[in-house]
């Protein structure tokens, strides 16, 4: 699956998982975070798109997915992003580095 596809299909599996998502330029990585109740997840756009997927990857890592619908295809593109990364589902995987 091309990055570009992968990062909507990430975007999108946010949005199920009652995320909103913003992308903002600045000096920062990116993360998620709760906002008066709002689960939020902020990206820096001006990083690469796989820096951004990483960072998307990294977040999911962390959200029960197992009553969410994630297709075949991005299924398996988490899971190869979660072993690069030495991430499971249920580990927080705080401790990851992306540029």
């Amino acid at each position: 699956m091309k990055t570009d596809k992968l990062l909507l299909e990430l975007e999108h599996l946010l949005e199920q998982c009652d995320y909103r998502l913003r992308k903002e330029r600045g000096s920062f990585r990116g993360n998620n975070c709760i906002i008066e109740g709002d689960r939020l997840v902020i990206i820096n756009k001006n990083k690469p798109v796989e820096s951004q997927v990483g960072t998307i990857a990294r977040i999911l890592s962390s959200v029960d997915l197992s009553a969410t619908y994630i297709k075949p295809a991005v299924k398996k593109e988490l899971n190869i992003l979660w072993d690069r990364l030495a991430v499971s589902p249920h580990n927080r995987g705080d401790e990851l580095e992306f540029e």
